[in-house]
């Protein structure tokens, strides 16, 4: 899982970038670079889907620790 949460980490932050650029210079960093308005929607859908995969750990830390949320490990009763 170590993997994946690095991948959505890194997508999570090139969306920030993004939105950075549009608020600074009103420029779609990935709009531009992805061409296509299908390409990208289908982009900012993983950026957020990546974005619910981090907040996962968040919750979970209630229930079952941070350590193991951050991993993604699930305590069964």
């Amino acid at each position: 899982m170590r993997i994946m949460n690095l991948v959505t980490l890194a997508l999570i932050i090139l969306g920030g970038l993004n939105w950075l650029a549009m608020g600074v210079t009103g420029y779609d960093v990935i709009g531009t670079a992805l061409g296509g308005a299908t390409l990208a929607r289908l982009a900012y859908t993983v950026i957020g889907l990546a974005a619910i995969w981090q907040l996962m750990p968040g919750f979970q830390s209630f229930t079952v620790g941070e350590v193991d949320a951050e991993r993604h490990i699930h305590h069964h009763p």
